[in-house]
C-alpha cells in the first residue's frame, strides 16, 4: 500500500510511523487510518520490527477528525473507512505482537488521544493540549475508551475527562497516569525511540509478545483468570532457548542473542482472540 498520510521507516529494530499531515495537524482522515492500519500490520509481520514509535509531523501530534467537510464530518464514518481500507487487514497498535509506543510530540484531539489509547505506552508534550473533545462534537469517544481510559486513570477520572470534553495539559495527563512521562515536546520522540530500542534489544521478542497480549486481556479479566492463563505460558518461556540466553546474558554480562522469532516460535494465543 502506497501511503499518502504517514511515513515508515525502520532502524535498529524500531519503526517509527509518523502522521504526515503538518499542514493540517495531522488531522484525521480514512485515508490516515487506512494507512495506519495496513503499516501496524507490515509491521507485526516483520521480525527485524521489534518496537513501534508513532508519532506526528510537525507541532502537533493529531488535531482530531479532519472536519474539512463540515457538518457531515461524522455521518457515514464507518463506511467511509471501509471503502478507504487498504489491501492487508490493518491492525490497532494493541492488536499487534510488539510494543506501540506513542511520542506525542504536541496538541492530541479526539481520536488524536483515543488512538495512541490503544498503544501501549505514551510520552507527551509537556504543553500538549489534550481533549477528548466527542461529547462537544454532539458524538461519543471511540476506539474502546470507555473501557481503556477507565482502567488506565480510574473510573472517575476518566469520567471527567470523556463526559466534559475539557481541555489538559500533557503535564497534567502524565499526573493522571493517562502518560507515562511529560517533557519538553523536542524530548518526546527521542525517549520513545530510545525505550523501543531498549525493549529492541534487552527483551525477548516472544516473551514480550505474549506479555503484551496478557495485558490487554487483563482489561477484562479476573485475577483467576489470568493466573491460570499464565502458568502454562511462564512453563513454555521457560523450556524455551529464550530463557537459557536470557540468564545466561545476565550471568556473563553481555547484551542477549534472542534465538525466537515471533513469526515462527509464538505460541498459539487464540484463546481470547473471541
Amino acid at each position: 500500500m502506497a501511503y499518502d498520510t504517514i511515513l515508515l521507516d525502520v532502524k535498529d529494530q524500531v519503526a517509527t510511523i509518523t502522521l504526515n499531515r503538518p499542514q493540517r495537524m495531522n488531522a484525521w482522515t480514512g485515508r490516515m487510518a487506512a494507512e495506519l492500519g495496513d503499516a501496524m500490520a507490515a509491521c507485526n509481520e516483520n521480525d527485524d520490527v521489534r518496537a513501534v514509535v508513532l508519532t506526528g509531523a510537525g507541532r502537533a501530534f493529531c488535531a482530531g477528525a479532519d472536519m474539512g467537510g463540515g457538518k457531515g464530518t461524522f455521518g457515514n464514518f464507518e463506511q467511509r473507512n471501509r471503502e478507504q481500507a487498504g489491501k492487508r487487514p490493518g491492525l490497532l497498535p494493541w492488536q499487534l505482537d510488539k510494543p506501540v509506543i506513542a511520542a506525542i510530540n504536541g496538541h492530541a484531539i479526539g481520536v488524536g488521544i483515543t488512538y495512541p489509547m490503544t498503544c501501549d505506552i505514551r510520552f507527551v508534550a509537556e504543553d500538549a493540549k489534550i481533549q477528548f473533545a466527542f461529547v462537544r462534537r454532539g458524538v461519543i469517544p471511540e476506539l474502546a475508551s470507555h473501557v481503556i481510559v477507565a482502567r488506565v486513570v480510574g473510573l472517575s477520572n476518566a469520567a471527567d475527562l470523556l463526559l466534559s470534553g475539557r481541555v489538559i495539559r500533557g503535564s497534567e495527563a502524565a499526573e493522571l497516569g493517562l502518560a507515562s512521562q511529560a517533557l519538553p515536546a523536542k524530548e518526546v520522540l527521542p525517549a520513545a525511540i530510545e525505550r523501543a530500542r531498549d525493549i529492541a534489544v534487552n527483551a525477548a521478542p516472544v516473551s514480550v509478545a505474549i506479555s503484551k497480549r496478557l495485558l490487554w486481556e487483563g482489561v477484562t479479566s479476573s485475577v483467576p483468570e489470568m493466573q491460570r492463563r499464565e502458568l502454562p505460558l511462564f512453563t513454555w518461556t521457560g523450556n524455551q532457548a529464550d530463557s537459557r540466553e536470557g540468564v545466561t546474558a545476565f550471568l556473563e554480562k553481555r547484551t542477549p542473542e534472542w534465538k525466537l522469532s515471533v513469526a515462527r516460535d509464538k505460541p498459539n494465543l487464540q484463546e481470547s482472540d473471541g
